[in-house]
């Protein structure tokens, strides 16, 4: 299936790039220095938090903001606070009561070089520190007190029980267990997705959004976050450990529930494409500053990490 792409589609990967060094060189300002007393937790915050990533919560935050016409500045510290809590999830999934798993990103897992004790800690410290980013945004020029709750409340419910920890509970309880097609979709809509539709609505309630733009911008992130799922579930069987910078294969050595293991990888990818489809259908009402967003969501199916 192939889908109408921006002139400027073939320079996503460095507009990617682009928009990570940005991430990056503010977090480096937002976050302790590696110095700062007691240093170990400090390290390891940092050392799961640098470890590289594609920086796709924060992305979709700034991008969300643009295509309402708004500069990605505006949103930065909300931007970060998200990568925050995506990293300090991955510190606790890989842990051995969870996944178990040794690497990330193409290096040794938080655990496995600081300990069990100091990488749940780094991933409380990392979690705490996001709340005090996304504060920190009300002190932005042009940004509205009142907004900066909204999405405390918004980002909370995708990160809680009703998002993202909900779909990591179902995870955990699925696994071994005769994979359901409503529990599967459930499971990744929330320990996936529920962040996924965080960060975009953030992005935009912070950029003044009308209702019927938060709504349109609100089903594209869900359709994105469930295709993003799909596809890295996919990748888990296909792709390549050079490439992805962790262990293939862990799903299935897990039993977990995955749409390959109920569906089959050919039919995955259909329907991962048919999530695209739809994405792309809900951004009709926006001009071309929502090109990104189009072209981030094309690109997704194409990607090998």
């Amino acid at each position: 299936m192939s889908w109408p792409k921006s002139p400027a589609y073939q320079d996503l990967p460095r507009r990617l790039a682009e928009k990570a060094r940005l991430v990056n060189a503010a977090l480096e300002e937002l976050v302790p220095a590696e110095q700062t007393y007691p240093t170990v937790i400090h390290q390891a915050m940092r050392y799961s938090l640098f470890a590289g990533g594609k920086r796709l919560r924060p992305t979709l935050t700034m991008a969300a903001a643009e295509a309402l016409g708004h500069p990605s500045d505006l949103v930065l510290p909300t931007a970060c606070a998200l990568e925050l809590i995506h990293t300090y999830s991955l510190i606790h999934d890989d842990l051995p009561a969870m996944d178990n798993d040794d690497y990330r990103r193409g290096r040794l897992t938080c655990h496995k070089v600081y300990g069990e004790a100091i990488a749940i800690l780094a991933g409380d410290a990392l979690l705490t520190l996001a709340f005090d980013l996304i504060a920190r945004n009300a002190e932005y020029p042009g940004v509205r007190a009142a907004d900066v709750l909204q999405i405390i409340r918004e980002i909370s419910t995708g990160a809680g029980t009703q998002g993202m920890i909900g779909g990591q509970v179902v995870d955990i309880q699925s696994e071994n267990q005769p994979p359901e097609i409503k529990t599967l979709e459930y499971m990744h809509r929330h320990k996936t997705g529920a962040l996924i539709r965080a960060a975009v609505r953030a992005g935009a309630i912070l950029a003044r959004a009308s209702s019927v733009q938060l709504v349109a911008l609100t089903r594209y992130a869900e359709e994105f976050g469930l295709a993003f799922q799909i596809t890295d579930d996919i990748l888990d069987l296909t792709g390549d450990m050079a490439v992805l910078g962790k262990p293939v294969g862990s799903d299935v050595r897990n039993q977990k529930a995955t749409y390959p293991a109920l569906f089959g990888v050919d039919q995955s990818r259909q329907m991962a494409q048919d999530c695209i489809s739809r994405a792309l259908n809900s951004l009709t009402i926006f001009d071309e500053r929502a090109d990104f967003l189009r072209d981030l969501a094309i690109f997704i199916l194409e990607r090998e990490q």
